[in-house]
């Protein structure tokens, strides 16, 4: 079974948009040029690897979205491999999108087709730091894991303490399942070089956060006007892991 597609940005529903931008500008990130395939109002901030997609409109958010060219084709694949779908539309006269959620209730939406351009403006860390992992709150890890394997064949890294974590390639993001109960939705986690500015830059803008915020090695947890959550670690933040092969497998993980 291939992959759901390529990354295209983490989806979030944001009733005020220009609050959120201005948010998310403040903190470094690059407003990027819209496609014309939205209805509702649609902004993207980005920093070069992680886009995040502000969307005036209701649906399932978050969401992890893709762009899968052959959306058609794939989902009939996934539909023989026992996916459920939230939603579906597939039609040569409307523009071609899907959802499932994962077994933790997590979204995920798959497009025939991007929705924004890429810019060379967007060529660098925003003031959070070096983004390293879209953060997934699961119940079982291991049960998540066997969710994710066939659509994110690649897994990265895994450790068991001090709760288990696995962390998957998923074609262009870094997606981690994390059993902390610190995280109760999806996440952003970043590697901040520079922890003091960016403390002292969240104080004197007022944002809103939290020191300390309970999740595994997280210096701070930033809270979005609309709600998401980034949490900024030490630069050589890495956490207790077991060895992962070339293969994708884990080594000496126990059974």
């Amino acid at each position: 079974m291939s992959t759901i597609g390529r990354f295209l940005e983490f989806s979030v529903r944001t009733p005020d948009i220009l609050e959120s931008l201005h948010f998310y500008k403040t903190l470094g990130f690059v407003e990027l040029e819209i496609g014309d395939m939205w209805s509702h109002k649609y902004a993207v901030v980005s920093d070069g690897e992680l886009n995040i997609g502000l969307h005036d409109r209701v649906f399932d958010a978050p969401a992890i979205t893709f762009v899968q060219q052959n959306i058609a084709k794939h989902a009939r694949t996934m539909s023989d491999h026992g996916f459920e779908f939230s939603f579906m539309q597939l039609d040569e006269d409307a523009f071609n999108e899907l959802g499932f959620a994962d077994r933790d209730g997590n979204m995920v939406t798959m497009l025939e087709a991007r929705t924004f351009h890429l810019s060379e403006d967007a060529n660098k860390d925003s003031l959070c730091g070096k983004w390293f992992e879209l953060t997934l709150p699961v119940r079982d890890a291991l049960a998540a894991g066997r969710f994710w394997a066939p659509i994110a064949p690649t897994l990265l890294e895994m450790r068991e303490e001090p709760t288990t974590h696995m962390r998957f390639d998923a074609d262009g993001v870094a997606l981690g399942l994390s059993e902390s109960i610190a995280i109760t939705a999806p996440s952003l986690c970043f590697k901040s070089p520079d922890r003091h500015g960016l403390m002292a830059l969240l104080e004197q803008q007022g944002m809103k956060f939290e020191k300390f915020p309970g999740f595994e090695g997280a210096f701070v947890a930033i809270h979005a006007p609309e709600g998401t959550t980034l949490y900024a670690f030490e630069e050589d933040f890495l956490g207790e892991k077991y060895e992962v092969d070339e293969s994708g497998d884990v080594k000496d993980f126990p059974a």
